[in-house]
Formats: structure tokens, sequence, C-alpha cells
């Protein structure tokens, strides 16, 4: 090692100098980097316990990681998701001159399948939107109910329409109701714009929730209608967390006679591609609008292709069994 055991530096440190890297280079957002720094503060405290620190880890000491997090009940998935971050650090170490070899090169992870995405039926999220309407429209609801209840439809109404990652959803401004707006600029991973467009049915959520939120001007305290949202809160972030959408959405799911666990705004996501791969959309077409750098992200739905090419050939082929 290039460091003496009296002037290494900390785990603390070469962790803050990776997530520096992973933002500055690689354009990593807030999500991502929290990701990093929970699996990297838990790798350094098993190394701190059996007298190690990532300067001086050896491949055996990682192989005892490893085998501590399978101890610990970890799945399959969260262990490669950690020696992801090992590889990442270490690969980082090394470049930056910090250590003289990489402990996780010759390392294997678990092996695993890769899940399909929990899917609803396009009936299931007719029956999610038209509770959300439903609520909406309850002539007995006090003004905040009835926001509140716009405000779920329209994020729902958006969600399905375009697909957005749900921290792109509740960060949109409050210039993407624009009532002639056919197409909204979305800042996803990356920091990365892409163009994705509305149908009639979102832009009217939007329009009515935005109207209900001028209305609404001068009755709350700060006043909400004048945040830059278009979901504005009182939080931190000044708009609508994506736990606080989350919990909504479950609530829906019940009121709909759906499972809530079966329920995200993830799945919403998922439904989005599949429905679109299912009605004849490109596979590279639907990578665009999800906002996907790699198509092999995006080819997890190739099932969804795949069982729609059966059906075609099994309905129209002129020597299929009928």
């Amino acid at each position: 090692m290039r460091n003496s055991s009296a002037s290494k530096p900390s785990d603390t440190k070469l962790t803050a100098l990776f997530l520096d890297m992973l933002a500055a280079e690689q354009g990593a957002g807030p999500n991502t980097l929290d990701a990093y720094r929970r699996d990297l503060n838990d790798f350094s405290e098993f190394l701190t316990r059996v007298g190690h620190s990532f300067v001086d880890a050896e491949t055996q000491v990682l192989r005892d990681y490893l085998g501590d997090l399978d101890a610990r009940g970890f799945k399959s998935s969260s262990v490669a998701r950690r020696l992801s971050a090992m590889r990442h650090l270490f690969r980082f170490l090394l470049n930056e001159r910090i250590r003289t070899e990489d402990p996780a090169a010759i390392l294997s992870g678990p092996k695993r399948g890769r899940g399909l995405p929990k899917v609803l039926s396009i009936s299931d999220v007719d029956r999610m939107l038209s509770r959300a309407k439903q609520m909406s429209e309850a002539a007995d609801a006090s003004p905040s109910q009835r926001l509140r209840a716009l405000r779920l439809y329209c994020l729902l109404e958006v969600l399905y329409a375009t697909g957005l990652r749900v921290s792109e959803l509740v960060a949109l401004p409050r210039t993407a109701a624009k009532r002639d707006a056919r197409m909204i600029v979305v800042r996803g991973k990356g920091d990365k714009e892409r163009l994705v467009p509305l149908n009639e049915a979102s832009r009217q959520a939007m329009a009515d929730y935005l109207a209900a939120t001028e209305a609404a001007k001068g009755e709350k305290k700060g006043s909400l209608a004048a945040s830059k949202w278009l979901f504005p809160s009182f939080g931190e972030s000044g708009h609508l967390t994506r736990q606080h959408f989350a919990r909504d959405l479950k609530e829906l799911a019940v009121a709909s006679g759906l499972q809530a666990r079966l329920v995200s705004p993830h799945v919403l996501r998922h439904a989005f591609a599949s429905h679109l791969l299912h009605n004849g959309a490109d596979l590279r077409i639907v990578q665009t609008l999800l906002g996907h750098t790699d198509i092999s992200t995006t080819q997890i739905y190739t099932h969804v292709v795949e069982e729609r090419l059966k059906s075609l050939v099994r309905d129209l082929h002129p020597l299929a069994e009928k």
C-alpha cells in the first residue's frame, strides 16, 4: 500500500471522496449517492469489527463480509448490490493510487435471476383512476379534502400517461401544467433532460388541479399556490415527497379493491411501459420515454413483446390451431 497505517485516510473520508467522484464524473443523483453511502457505511462497520479498513482489506475479508450479509438474511439481490458498491469503490481506490491492487476483482456474486416487474392490468389501473376521479368529485368533501383528492388524481393520471420516475413526478415544476402543453421537459437521472408527451386526460387533470390550487390561494399560510412546484408542500424539499405519494397511492389501491402491497409508484411506471409494449410500441421508443440510458435496462420488458408476438402468430398464422 502507498499509505502507512499511521497516515492512511479513514473509511469516512474515502467514502466522501468516492461519492464526490460519482456525482461529478458520472452525474449520480441524490438517491444513488444515498444508496452507495448506506452500503459502504455498513461495509466499513464490518471491517472495523474485524480490524480492517478500505485501505488494507484483502479478498478473504471481503468474502467474509459477503458471508456475513448472507448470515444476516440479506436477499441475493441485496448482496449483489453491496458487492457492486465494493467493486466500484476499490476500482476508484486503485485509480487514485490509494491502493496498489483491487481485492474485489476476483470476487463472484450470488447467482440470481432477473425478476419480472410487478405489473397491474389495464383494468386495475382503470379502477384506480375511476376511484380517484370519484374522490375528487365527492360533493360532501371539504375544500382541503377535494384539493388532496385532485392532487392524487392528477399524480396518477400523469404517472400512467408518462411513466415518470416518482422522483421526477413529484418534482415537476408548475409550468408543466400549461394549458397548451403537449409535451413536458423532464429532468431525470444524471441531470439529463428528455421530452415526454402528455395525453388529454393528464392535461385536463393538471388543469383542474392547478385551478383548485389557485382558488385556494390565500387560504393557507405561506400560500402554496405561489410555489414553483406543481405539487408543493411545506416540507424541506418544497414539493410532495415520494413517500407521501406512495402512502396515498396504497390507500387508493385499497379503496379500489386492490392489495396495497401490489401497488406503488414504480409499479405504475412498469404498467405504463408494459401496456405500451403490449399494444405494439417499439422497445426503443419505450426506452426513450422511460429515460433509460441503456437498452438493456428496458429489456426487462422483453417478455411482454414475446407474449404479444406469440399471440399474433397464434391468431394470424394460417396454419395455427383454431
